[in-house]
């Protein structure tokens, strides 16, 4: 009876090995087909047990199919760590935009003059094509001039400003907000009951 047990668990971990490489590969296959990180960490996990129960001794008999499990609980956090760690699929999410509203404040350089009416930007963390059609807030903005998107418009014409222009206009206000700082506290402070 023990030697029948024994005989049936090693066959039943050779077929279990055996659907465990092909589940695998087949994952691993819709994930090249499908690519987006949905089917590659289950996939791999599964094809590598499978590998290793195939090459298991036989002699673990009705252990196999723990070791298989243990098996794929490991090397699935294995690949699981190693495609956080050096995203396969996009940089840790910097090489690519959500939304629209995620191109405000982005900044680029121009490629083709920009007018009110158009011209063209690459922004250097535009997404998939950093290239977008732009208008300017007020003026031409010559070609090679680094820019910022101010409004992102919804679509692929985003509206952007010389950040030559902006700094002014920044500094400008630094100062007018120092100067108010400075005024308010050179002022006595006058007791409202004292009156």
């Amino acid at each position: 009876m023990v030697f029948w047990l024994l005989a049936q668990a090693s066959v039943l971990g050779q077929d279990l090995a055996l659907l465990l490489v092909v589940a695998g590969a087949g994952l691993v296959i819709a994930e090249a087909l499908a690519p987006g990180a949905h089917f590659i960490v289950l996939g791999v996990a599964l094809l590598v047990a499978g590998i290793a129960g195939l090459l298991l001794p036989t002699s673990i008999g009705i252990f196999a199919p723990l070791v298989l499990a243990a098996l794929v609980l490991v090397v699935g956090g294995i690949t699981l760590y190693g495609y956080r760690q050096f995203d396969f699929y996009g940089g840790k999410g910097t090489g690519q935009t959500s939304s629209s509203d995620d191109l405000r404040g982005q900044t680029g350089r121009v490629t083709e003059r920009v007018t009110e009416t158009g011209g063209e930007v690459k922004l250097d963390d535009g997404g998939f094509n950093p290239l977008y059609r732009a208008r300017s807030v007020d003026g031409e903005i010559a070609e090679g001039t680094q820019v910022i998107v101010i409004d992102p418009g919804g679509g692929n014409v985003v509206t952007v400003e010389a950040i030559d222009d902006i700094s002014d206009d920044i500094d400008r206000e630094l100062a007018q907000e120092a100067s108010k700082r400075d005024a308010e506290a050179s002022e006595p402070d006058a007791d409202p009951d004292a009156a």
